[in-house]
């Protein structure tokens, strides 16, 4: 697996991918990270990747020269490739994504600075649009970089127990059961006695009990996806 980072500001995503989790994937050749400037694809004088907005319009819109020739560049390059356009104009993210792109050979992220693209670029070159939420950032890069790491962990053997993918947030349309770690009762804390079926070691009595957390987590943070859970064992039964 690859990720290619189109973006005026390389700095910006470098430094996640230093440390920790992402660090060790790449040291062990999991995945590779590639970031590439399309201001450097740019022909006038002091490389100029804006323009005003055709149509009037405050801010700026980026220009299609310089993207054009990036894209057309790393498509020849990756044949393989999909192009993910990261945009607030577009279906947003989640974790069934995470775990179809994480399947991908190389995936290109195009971000987006000022007041973003031009159209036509998008319609061009996109594969996919893809947005992280209904919010507006200063650009892509913040969005990439929660997609990038979304899928990543997917990838085989990026975690180091892949038993861990299985219980997470979002899988059968729940919320993750709340943790805890030892001690049983936590001398910082107040009123904060962990449920002792968790310490007895009865593994069926303890799956279902933590079912039963997510459950209620589930109805009371998100009554959305609680929904499709009911539905989901309605059908089922």
């Amino acid at each position: 697996m690859r990720f290619v980072f189109v973006t005026l500001f390389p700095n910006l995503i470098k430094p996640y991918f230093e440390d920790s989790i992402m660090k060790r994937a790449i040291e062990n050749n999991l995945f590779s990270v590639e970031f590439i400037n399309f201001r450097d694809f740019t022909t006038n004088k002091h490389q100029k990747v804006d323009d005003t907005p055709a149509g009037g319009g405050a801010g700026m819109v980026l220009k299609t020269e310089p993207l054009y020739k990036c894209l057309t560049f790393l498509k020849n390059k990756y044949l393989n490739s999909k192009t993910i356009f990261l945009t607030p104009v577009a279906k947003k993210f989640n974790q069934k994504d995470a775990k179809r792109l994480s399947n991908e050979n190389t995936i290109i992220f195009v971000n987006g600075r000022y007041e973003g693209f031009d159209e036509r670029i998008i319609e061009e070159f996109a594969d996919e649009v893809l947005s992280i939420g209904d919010f507006i950032l200063s650009g892509g890069e913040l969005a990439s970089l929660v997609i990038a790491d979304a899928v990543a962990r997917n990838i085989s053997e990026v975690l180091g127990n892949k038993e861990s993918l299985n219980i997470e947030s979002f899988e059968k349309n729940l919320l993750e059961a709340p943790t805890f770690t030892k001690p049983k009762t936590d001398k910082f804390l107040k009123n904060s006695e962990v449920i002792s079926e968790f310490f007895k070691g009865n593994h069926s009595i303890i799956s279902s009990l933590k079912e039963n957390l997510a459950i209620a987590k589930t109805k009371y943070h998100r009554p959305d996806i609680y929904i499709k859970f009911k539905t989901r064992k309605k059908y089922e039964k």
